[in-house]
C-alpha cells in the first residue's frame, strides 16, 4: 500500500491547537507495520506532529510503499516510553527515554519501535516540510533498500576505546538535557532556552519559564510550532489586532507565522516547560 499523504494543518493567523484538536492520521502496511499521528502544523516552512507506538515492541519499518528516508533535517523527542531508533542501511542503533531526542539530516533511513511497557509519543519536528515535497514524493524517487541490518559490525573491537569517533560517525545524534546548548534569552535572565538543533533548515529547543516571569519580546524569520511539556504557558500577541492572550496546558500546541512578535508569560505557581521548532531561521 502506498504512503497515505499527511493531512496538512495550515494556518493564516497565529492559532491555539489543544491536543485534542489536532488532525490525526494513520500511515503504514502490513509490512512497515502502521503509525498513529496527531499533527499540530504542517505549514511551508514547518512540521510537528506527535507520533504513538503501542508497547511491546511496536514500530515501524519501510516498504515499497512507506519509505522512511526523506529530504528534511528532523527530530525527534520522546514525550512518554523507550524508543529504539535504527539506520537499517548503517546498522546505527540507538535507545532513549522520556526527555532525551534524537537528531538526524536529511537522507538518513530510520526505523523506531517502542521497546517499554507503555505505549511511545514521540514528538516531531520536520524542516524543509512536507509541502515542500520532502516526504513521500522524495522518498519513492531513491533506492529502495532491500537488505538491512540493525548491528554496525564494523564497530566490533573498537568499543568503547574508539567511542567518540563512532558517535560522530553514527547516524543519530542523541541529545539529552545535559547537551542542549543553553541560552538566557532576556537581559534579566528569566527565560531558559536550550537549543537541541539548529541547522539552516530547523532550530528546535526546549523553554523554561518561571513562576511569575515572562520571556523577552521576539519574533523568528521562520514559522514556529510549540508545545507545552509541564505547567501552563501564557502567550502573548502584542501587535495581535484580535485576541492577544492565550493559555496552554500540557499537551497543547501553537502555531506562529513567520515574523509575528510574541511573548511567553508564566502566571501561575509552577514553572512552565515547552518545546519550539522554528524553520528555516530562528533569528
Amino acid at each position: 500500500m502506498n504512503r497515505r499523504p499527511s493531512p496538512r494543518p495550515t494556518f493564516d493567523t497565529p492559532t491555539a491547537i489543544p491536543r485534542a484538536a489536532a488532525t490525526l492520521h494513520l500511515w503504514g502496511d502490513d509490512e512497515s507495520g502502521y503509525v498513529s499521528d496527531r499533527i499540530y502544523v504542517s505549514s511551508d516552512h514547518i512540521h510537528q506532529l506527535e507520533i504513538t507506538l503501542p508497547p511491546g515492541g511496536a514500530g515501524f519499518q519501510h516498504s515499497e510503499g512507506n519509505r522512511t528516508i526523506f529530504a528534511a533535517d528532523e527530530v525527534f523527542y520522546v514525550l512518554q516510553g523507550e524508543m529504539v531508533i535504527a539506520n537499517p542501511q548503517t546498522g546505527d542503533v540507538e535507545y532513549l527515554v522520556a526527555g532525551e531526542a534524537a537528531f538526524f539530516r536529511r537522507d538518513t533511513w530510520h526505523h523506531a519501535y517502542s521497546y517499554g511497557t507503555e505505549p511511545l509519543i514521540v514528538l516531531e519536528y520536520f524542516s524543509p516540510p512536507p509541502a515542500q515535497g520532502t516526504s513521500s514524493s522524495y522518498a519513492k524517487e531513491q533506492p529502495y533498500l532491500e537488505e538491512w541490518s540493525y548491528t554496525a559490525d564494523a564497530h566490533l573491537g573498537h568499543w568503547p576505546m574508539e567511542r567518540d569517533r563512532i558517535r560522530e560517525q553514527s547516524s543519530f545524534t542523541v541529545i539529552r538535557d545535559t547537551d542542549l546548548l543553553w541560552r538566557l534569552e532576556n537581559p534579566a535572565g528569566q527565560f531558559l532556552v536550550g537549543l537541541l538543533a539548529s541547522t539552516e533548515h530547523l532550530t528546535v529547543g526546549k523553554g523554561i519559564v518561571l513562576p511569575g516571569h515572562m520571556g523577552r519580546h521576539e519574533s523568528h524569520s521562520g514559522d514556529e510550532g510549540l508545545y507545552v511539556l509541564e505547567g501552563t504557558l501564557n502567550l502573548f500577541l502584542p501587535e495581535a489586532e484580535g485576541q492577544s492572550w492565550y493559555e496552554l496546558h500540557a499537551g497543547d500546541g501553537f502555531y506562529l507565522p513567520e515574523g509575528v512578535p510574541h511573548e511567553y508569560h508564566n502566571r501561575d505557581g509552577e514553572r512552565a516547560v515547552f518545546l519550539f521548532g522554528v524553520g528555516p531561521g530562528y533569528r
